[in-house]
């Protein structure tokens, strides 16, 4: 079985915002949809390990910016790369405006946003499904929205060597963090992006 098929399929980026009790937090995450029209309901999936994930299950409500060709490697290093337990994801960042829900969205590198009520949440294991019903949107700019193909191509910067000359290495595909060692743990999570050992390929220089 090869893996690297389910990098062929399509996927978004968008940094999920949302907040509980006065603490805000965003992740970046690579599924959201549409799901109806009428009622205009949209689905996330978010990772249980992100600080996010625990403010959209106790709040019930998020926005979802939608990202675009424009966005900087920075905001996906501010978003996917620390933990909101620890770091005000928010502090000293001014490309961020309140919606009508009272929680951020991106004003750069972000074409347009989406605020959501939750109806219903499906736990998936490593991650949670929410469904959401539309309450407010706008969009933000003309620019085209950034797929994870693009953002593999042209936003995320080239690693650089990834293990010292005869040892090997193994690299996560999705954020470029490395870990040295013959072998991976099955149950590896990145400690940067939280995804799992089946996202890293095994370099050997």
């Amino acid at each position: 079985m090869n893996k690297k098929a389910m990098y062929n399929l399509t996927y978004g980026l968008f940094v999920l915002t949302s907040a509980f009790e006065g603490r805000d937090s965003g992740c970046i995450i690579n599924t959201a949809g549409q799901v109806t029209s009428e009622p205009n309901r949209i689905s996330i999936a978010v990772n249980k390990a992100n600080f996010t994930q625990e403010l959209v299950q106790k709040s019930g409500r998020f926005n979802v910016s939608i990202l675009s060709e424009a966005a900087d490697f920075s905001l996906f290093r501010r978003f996917g790369f620390q933990s909101g337990r620890t770091v005000d994801k928010f502090a000293g960042f001014a490309d961020c405006k309140r919606s009508e829900n009272g929680l951020y969205y991106i004003t750069a590198g972000a074409n347009g946003y989406i605020s959501a009520t939750v109806g219903q949440s499906l736990d998936l294991g490593s991650h949670t499904l929410f469904i959401a019903t539309v309450d407010d949107m706008d969009v933000l700019s003309d620019t085209a929205s950034a797929t994870y193909a693009y953002y593999q191509s042209a936003i995320k910067p080239r690693p650089a060597q990834a293990a010292p000359a005869g040892k090997t290495a193994w690299r996560c595909t999705v954020c470029g963090y490395t870990y040295e060692g013959e072998e991976l743990p099955a149950d590896f999570v990145c400690p940067l992006c939280k995804h799992p050992a089946s996202d890293f390929e095994k370099v050997t220089l």
